[in-house]
C-alpha cells in the first residue's frame, strides 16, 4: 500500500504544507518548530535527517506516486534504540489506512535496516487516534509525563510508549 523513500530539503514544502495551524504543528513537533512554519525552519532537520543520527522518510503509493506521509526515526546507536516521530500523513488520505502502512514500514526498517532492539515514541495523552494506531502495531504504554507543557491555554501530559524488537518479531511471526 505504501512505500518508503529518503526524505530530502525538497520534501520540506509538502510538510509544511501539510502542517495547516499552530495547534497541528506542535501536536506533530512539540516545541522543535513555531507558528508561522516555513521550510526555513525544516533546513536543520533535513540536514539531521541525512546523517546517522536520524532517519527520515516520506510514504508514497507507488500505483500513482502520491506522497502520503512522512515519518522519523531519531537513533541512538550506542543503546540500539531508535524514537519514532514526526509522524504526519497528508490531509487529503487521512483515514484510509496509509498511517498504518507507513508506520510499519517504517517500524521493519527499524527493527531490520537499523538493527535495533526497541522503538519508543511519544505522544500528547489527548491524541487517541494515534494511541489507537500504536497501540495497533504493539506499542504500550511506559509512563504519562503529566502536565509537561502549557500550550495554547491547555496542559499538555505526553505519553511515552515502547516497542520491543521481540514484540515486533512476535507480531510478524504470527501474521
Amino acid at each position: 500500500m505504501v512505500e518508503l523513500r529518503d526524505f530530502r530539503a525538497a520534501d520540506c514544502r509538502q510538510l509544511v504544507e501539510w502542517i495547516e495551524g499552530p495547534a497541528e504543528l506542535w501536536n506533530w513537533s512539540g516545541h522543535h518548530f513555531s507558528w508561522p512554519f516555513d521550510e526555513g525552519q525544516l533546513a536543520e532537520y533535513a540536514a539531521e535527517s541525512a546523517t546517522p543520527l536520524r532517519q527520515s522518510w516520506m510514504a508514497f503509493d507507488p500505483t500513482n506516486d502520491h506522497v502520503v506521509g512522512h515519518v522519523s526515526v531519531r537513533i541512538d546507536a550506542a543503546n540500539a534504540s531508535g524514537r519514532l516521530g514526526r509522524v504526519l500523513v497528508a490531509p487529503e488520505v487521512r483515514g484510509k489506512g496509509y498511517g498504518a502502512a507507513m508506520l510499519t514500514k517504517a517500524l521493519d526498517a527499524g527493527f531490520g535496516d537499523l538493527g535495533l532492539e526497541q522503538i519508543e515514541l511519544g505522544v500528547w495523552d489527548d491524541n487517541a487516534n494515534a494511541i489507537r494506531l500504536y497501540e495497533g502495531l504493539g506499542f504500550g504504554c511506559d509512563r504519562v509525563l503529566r502536565d509537561v507543557v502549557q500550550f495554547a491555554g491547555k496542559s499538555w501530559s505526553a505519553m511515552q510508549m515502547i516497542l520491543p524488537r521481540s514484540a515486533w518479531a512476535a507480531d510478524a511471526a504470527s501474521a
